[in-house]
């Protein structure tokens, strides 16, 4: 059993040195042709890693040829693979800007987008990389409309619009929790949820935006001079109601309903 064991292990480093050995000649080799071929081996065999090195090197060297394609794709599908997606993203994008009507132009869409959508970061953090995935997408819904894959695709969107809309949600909810301080910020909540709410009118925080508005209204009211104050409180009325008919069941109603009492108290007939 031991010798078993002892000849497997034996097997399995050969293996591997063999595989390093393999590996070590097609770096060495001048011939972009074999580099190739050896890439698309390893490609297919899920070494993306050594696949990259070598697509890498050849990948500028067959511009105008018959290889020059597909080694554009598989270079993009191998850093996606590696979870190199920004990388991925660029020459998948340069795929598909380049061969518009190529073999592999929408699997090469689609992938680009993806990536940009797994790649996008924390909603604290800068959002450049979930703006640039939602462009991909939508730019692949706009190319194949009939695809399979676009309920995928609508999804990842609608996720990233989320994103996006949350954090609209936390700078107008910042704003508004400064209230008076160095001036007017109700008003900066209020431009902000609207904003928000044209920008990502499905958005999951849709409720939340519009409660934000009514309560951001409603302080603007109470703290304004008496002459401004009937005027506002019954703008902040008309803002209930539309936030009542749109949530009758919402979780905000007692704080809606509230604010509503107190409103119509200063609101002159």
């Amino acid at each position: 059993m031991k010798k078993i064991l002892t000849l497997c292990i034996l097997a399995t480093s050969l293996g591997l040195l063999s595989s390093c050995g393999e590996y070590q000649r097609v770096l060495k080799t001048h011939d972009s042709s074999v580099k190739f071929e050896y890439a698309k081996k390893w490609y297919d065999e899920g070494k993306y890693a050594q696949a990259a090195s070598v697509l890498s090197e050849i990948v500028t060297t067959f511009r105008g040829k018959e290889q020059a394609e597909e080694t554009l794709y598989m270079l993009g599908m191998c850093n996606f693979y590696n979870k190199d997606y920004p990388t991925a993203g660029a020459y998948l994008h340069t795929y598909y800007t380049r061969y518009p009507k190529g073999k592999f132009a929408e699997d090469a869409h689609f992938y680009a987008g993806k990536g940009y959508y797994i790649d996008s970061p924390d909603v604290q953090l800068d959002q450049s990389a979930t703006v640039q995935a939602i462009e991909e997408l939508t730019s692949y819904l706009e190319y194949y409309p009939k695809s399979e894959r676009v309920d995928e695709v609508q999804k990842m969107i609608f996720d990233l619009q989320d994103k996006l809309a949350l954090k609209q949600l936390q700078n107008a909810q910042l704003y508004y929790n400064l209230g008076t301080y160095g001036g007017n910020n109700f008003q900066s909540a209020i431009v902000v949820a609207q904003n928000a709410l044209k920008n990502y009118p499905y958005s999951a925080y849709k409720e939340q935006f519009d409660m934000l508005i009514l309560k951001s209204r409603f302080k603007e009211a109470d703290l304004s001079v008496a002459e401004k104050q009937s005027d506002r409180f019954r703008q902040v009325i008309d803002n209930y109601y539309s936030f009542i008919n749109s949530y009758p069941e919402s979780k905000y109603r007692s704080e809606a309903d509230n604010i509503f009492k107190i409103a119509s108290k200063h609101v002159k007939d």
